[in-house]
């Protein structure tokens, strides 16, 4: 595959060691992590020690001091090694961020060097039970005593949710305001933390070995100095501002899946045989190839186009929607007309299409359901 135009020699060279990493490290284990319903932790400290945590978090914060084409660059290595465990892109490019741009300077040396080293994996807390693309309607409450926060709420989806040693809470801190009374609050936690606790790793048709639980906040006090924007109220705006991001994120690895499942059933195909001669030979496999090569090559051009736009900071809420939603829509008919190709085999998971048309699902629901994409893109019209 050629080199995106917002990619450069140092890129490249993070983009080898990521793949490195992933095919050899990670990828091997996959089957246990399954079984276990999360990675080993032990990864998240491997990456941090090879630089592939948080590599667009300023120097000085212990992260690589790179750019979101770092980033992007581990996130379709990750995907096209075939690693579906690891929730490194929900770690460096969605929770770090949030830190980075809105944590006090004191939050932020003391909490982005542990999680840049992999000591501490990130996750964040938004949806809830009665709650999914609708971040106003949260129950989460926030209130104020002295010097802390008193946490009281659940949320459910949470990736990285078994595993995280910090959270950002979406709270209401003032449930009177709507909107304007949320917050988000970033904790501390581990397995004896008082109000805290983890409910279930979520069973999943699809991403088995990627840890998503249920959390609970029972009275779980937070130092105030933890609040993100140092006011209350922010946090909705806050959310607004970085969750462009966060869909660029899930249409980087739609379009990462997509190029995959067509090398995967381009390689298949021309290996197997059928009425005495490669599948690949029959006209129907070959135009159903060309037109699912076509759709991951246009959305390709659309996402570089994304990337390099946001990389100079001119990428607008509407089109990281259209992303979104367009390259998550098409993976999804693309995975499909590819199992196809396989057959009987493609219904098996020791085939890593399988796993991609399983894992392929949830990125038209995460981020923003498509639904709520589509709505955000007709306002900008």
């Amino acid at each position: 595959m050629a080199r995106p135009a917002w990619s450069d020699d140092e890129v490249e060279a993070v983009r080898e060691l990521a793949r490195n990493y992933f095919e050899k490290e990670v990828v091997p284990h996959e089957e246990k992590f399954v079984e276990q319903g999360h990675p080993d932790k032990a990864l998240y400290r491997r990456a941090g020690e090879l630089g592939l945590l948080c590599p667009a978090v300023a120097e000085e914060f212990g992260g690589g001091g790179g750019t979101f084409a770092h980033e992007a660059a581990i996130i379709e290595e990750q995907v096209r090694a075939g690693d579906g465990a690891l929730g490194i892109p929900v770690h460096s490019s969605i929770i770090a961020p949030y830190l980075a741009e809105f944590g006090s300077d004191e939050l932020k040396k003391r909490i982005l060097p542990k999680a840049a080293g992999g000591e501490m994996v990130l996750s964040i807390g938004m949806t809830e039970p009665g709650t999914g693309s609708d971040l106003q309607a949260i129950k989460t409450r926030a209130v104020r005593e002295g010097d802390d926060y008193v946490i009281t709420g659940s949320k459910i989806f949470i990736s990285n949710g078994w595993l995280c040693d910090g959270i950002i809470i979406a709270a209401k801190t003032d449930p009177e305001k709507g909107a304007a009374g949320v917050s988000l609050i970033f904790a501390e936690v581990d397995d004896n933390t008082p109000g805290f606790d983890r409910g279930r790793i979520l069973s999943k048709i699809g991403g088995k070995g990627q840890d998503t639980a249920e959390l609970f906040f029972d009275g779980l006090r937070v130092p105030a100095t933890n609040l993100l924007g140092g006011a209350e109220g922010q946090g909705f705006y806050q959310m607004m501002q970085l969750l462009a991001q966060e869909r660029l994120v899930t249409a980087i690895m739609a379009v990462a899946m997509m190029e995959r499942a067509v090398e995967l059933t381009v390689e298949y195909t021309k290996g197997r045989e059928a009425f005495g001669k490669p599948l690949f030979a029959m006209q129907n496999t070959k135009f159903e190839l060309a037109e699912c090569a076509t759709i991951a090559r246009t959305n390709r051009v659309f996402l570089d186009d994304c990337i390099t736009r946001h990389l100079r900071g001119e990428l607008d809420i509407q089109s990281a929607a259209m992303s979104k939603y367009w390259s998550t829509d098409q993976l999804g008919i693309v995975v499909d007309r590819c199992l196809q190709l396989f057959g009987g085999y493609g219904y098996m998971t020791e085939y890593p299409i399988s796993q991609l048309y399983t894992g392929a699902r949830v990125l038209r629901i995460l981020a923003g359901s498509n639904e709520v994409m589509k709505d955000l893109i007709a306002r900008g019209l």
